[in-house]
C-alpha cells in the first residue's frame, strides 16, 4: 500500500510519477477514481437519503412543537417582583421543627409579610427576614406569593380575652379538630 501510494503521487521536480517516469503510462487500480461518471444507485441512494433527512427533521419540528404546546398548557406569567413588595413565604417545604408545630397538618400555609430587599434575577428575590427564621433570605419566586392588604371591613381581630378567677379564658366558637399526641390533647378552635 506504501508503495503504491509513493509510486503514484506527483512529485515536484519531474511534475509527474515515479510510475508514469519509468513506465510512461499511470498506475491504475483496476478503477480509476479520478472521472467522474454518473452512477445512477449512488444518486439514487443520494436523493432517498436526503428525502429522509428532510422528512426526520420535520417530524423532529412537529414533535418539538408538540412538546413545548404541552409545556406551556399549564405555565403562566410570573409575577414581577420589586423592591419594596411585601410577600408571603411558603412553608411546604419548612421542617416542622422550624415552624415548632406538632403537627405540619396545623401549620400555616404561607408565613409573612416580609419585605423584598433586592431582586437577584427574575426567578429569584433577597428578602428581609427575621434571623429567628433560619432560611436563606435569597428565595426563589416558586415559593413566595404577594401580600395582599386585608379589606378593612374584612379585618379579623381576635376578641378580648375575658379572665375568669385571674386567668385569661377565650370563648371557643368551634371545635375544628382534635388530636392526640404523647397523652395530651391538642384542639384547633375558631
Amino acid at each position: 500500500m506504501t508503495e503504491f501510494a509513493f509510486n503514484d503521487k506527483v512529485h515536484t521536480a519531474t511534475k509527474m510519477s515515479p510510475f508514469k517516469t519509468n513506465y510512461e503510462r499511470e498506475l491504475r487500480m483496476g478503477f480509476d477514481i479520478r472521472k467522474k461518471r454518473k452512477n445512477e444507485k449512488v444518486e439514487e441512494f443520494v436523493r432517498e437519503m436526503k428525502k429522509r433527512h428532510k422528512e426526520t427533521r420535520a417530524a423532529l419540528v412537529r414533535s418539538q412543537e408538540e412538546m413545548k404546546r404541552q409545556a406551556d398548557r399549564n405555565r403562566k406569567e410570573a409575577e414581577k417582583y420589586r423592591v419594596g413588595d411585601r410577600v408571603l413565604i411558603s412553608t411546604k417545604d419548612f421542617l416542622t421543627e422550624l415552624m415548632k408545630r406538632a403537627t405540619k397538618n396545623l401549620t400555616e400555609k404561607f408565613i409573612g409579610p416580609y419585605v423584598v430587599k433586592r431582586i437577584v434575577s427574575e426567578n429569584v428575590v433577597e428578602l428581609e427576614l427575621p434571623v429567628l427564621l433560619r432560611i436563606h433570605q435569597v428565595v426563589n419566586i416558586k415559593r413566595i406569593v404577594k401580600y395582599r392588604e386585608q379589606v378593612e371591613e374584612q379585618e379579623k381581630i381576635p376578641p378580648p380575652p375575658v379572665e375568669v378567677a385571674g386567668e385569661k379564658e377565650y370563648e371557643v366558637e368551634e371545635i375544628l379538630d382534635r388530636q392526640e399526641r404523647r397523652g395530651k390533647t391538642k384542639y384547633l378552635v375558631k
